[in-house]
């Protein structure tokens, strides 16, 4: 068991929180029982995985996208959220989120964890992400099929660059709009969460290898690490709970 204001204190400090200009609200966005058993943890806020939460009696949900955005204040509690919100009242459910926090972190973190899965050297950090790098290149076929086996079935590949694979900036989520950073900091491949239609050609003309992997895909490896971190330093449950996203 743990105290709810023991590891929101414990997850502030450990993951930099106060270091982040964030349009999340990272940390507690809602309050509920003091003393932390079980953990239910997703990478998004839904009313399936506060379902989830409700019947494994969690006492705490942990994701990555809350309910709460300082750039999209929440002006009326209507519709699906005012259910979702409900679910956790009702049963007196704690809500904690952390979002550049967790795709931050050099160690736990979703792009820091992309990195491992791919067997990248992480050598430099770059906004949110890292870039890591092959001590022998790998061929680009060869990469898809390591990127299909440890992030997604179904990468959407745009091959523009070189047959060789060895420098590799990752930025989990939608962060598409990093690839001139990619290009700048000379790496032949970027792996990110979304493409926007008018990138494409641009990142044809630059002659870079960009990998969308998906944005629920490239952010399951943080929380999912997070739930071990918490699971090591606190007696408490934490079961990561996968609700797959195509996008």
């Amino acid at each position: 068991m743990v105290k709810c204001k023991t590891l929101v204190e414990f997850l502030a400090q450990y993951l930099s929180v106060a270091d982040f200009d964030d349009g999340c609200v990272n940390g507690l966005q809602v309050e509920g029982k003091e003393e932390i058993r079980k953990i239910v943890a997703g990478v998004s806020a839904s009313q399936r995985l506060f379902q989830q939460a409700s019947r494994e009696s969690a006492d705490l949900v942990l994701v990555h996208h809350g309910l709460f955005w300082k750039k999209q204040p929440l002006l009326a509690l209507t519709g699906f959220q005012k259910q979702r919100l409900l679910m956790l009242l009702r049963d007196d459910i704690n809500l904690l989120a952390y979002h550049l926090p967790l795709d931050a972190h050099p160690q736990l973190g979703n792009n820091a964890r992309i990195l491992a899965e791919l067997k990248l050297a992480q050598s430099a950090a770059v906004d949110v992400g890292f870039i890591g790098e092959y001590q022998r290149s790998l061929a680009f076929a060869d990469f898809i099929t390591l990127i299909r086996e440890k992030i997604t079935p179904e990468p959407m590949v745009f091959h523009f660059g070189a047959e060789a694979v060895k420098r590799v900036l990752v930025i989990s989520g939608g962060s598409s709009y990093s690839y001139g950073i990619a290009d700048n900091f000379c790496v032949d491949t970027f792996i990110c969460g979304d493409m926007k239609e008018n990138f494409v050609r641009e990142i044809e003309e630059t002659g870079l290898n960009v990998i969308n992997a998906g944005h629920y895909n490239t952010e399951k490896f943080g929380i999912q690490a997070l739930c071990g971190l918490i699971r090591e330093e606190f007696d408490v449950s934490c079961q990561f709970i996968d609700i797959p996203n195509p996008v």
